[in-house]
């Protein structure tokens, strides 16, 4: 996540505005608008990865994968933002053009700079999505898969060695660390 901007809080409708003029990506949160930087070479690998993998295993379902580049509107948390990848199979969102609000999947390749945030308070504003099922996060660094499973009212954590899988319940597949990070040497 980037720096906060120096400017007055902005409403949503001022922030969709604002955000189709800019060459470069913003997140939105409750009026905060962050720039987003560039990503290492790593982490852009294994977000292709992860959305080649999931992209190739939901052919023929109604579930779409998205890379980076489309937004997730979290209402109940006032934020709109760019999951590294997302998965959704509602079809609202098939007829969405700019804004993905009902995901079952979101993840997030973890940078020094954003894990914590990531973790913590992004984390946070998922939790508010009625449809999210599971939020990955993948720890290159360390080469680690941690998956947060909903579970009626509560969240279940899942970890995969690295030489393990993880069961993505969400979208009936398996997906093994040797395949999330096979990009990398």
């Amino acid at each position: 996540m980037g720096k906060a901007q120096p400017a007055a809080p902005l409403n949503r409708e001022a922030y969709l505005s604002w955000e189709a003029e800019q060459p470069e990506k913003h997140e939105y949160l409750a009026g905060e608008v962050f720039a987003m930087v560039g990503v290492r070479r790593e982490h852009a690998l294994v977000a292709g990865a992860l959305h080649a993998a999931l992209r190739n295993h939901l052919k023929g379902t109604p579930c779409q994968a998205f890379v980076a580049d489309m937004k997730l509107f979290v209402e109940a948390a006032e934020a709109y933002f760019y999951p590294d990848v997302m998965v959704t199979c509602d079809e609202r969102d098939r007829r969405a053009d700019l804004v993905i609000e009902h995901p079952v999947l979101v993840v997030e390749v973890l940078s020094d700079s954003t894990a914590a945030y990531d973790r913590g308070t992004k984390f946070a504003a998922y939790r508010k999505l009625p449809s999210l099922q599971e939020y990955l996060l993948v720890d290159v660094d360390h080469r680690r898969l941690e998956l947060y499973r909903r579970e009626a009212d509560h969240w279940l954590f899942f970890e995969a060695g690295t030489d393990g899988t993880l069961s993505l319940e969400s979208v009936a597949m398996k997906l093994s660390v040797a395949e999330a990070f096979e990009d990398l040497t």
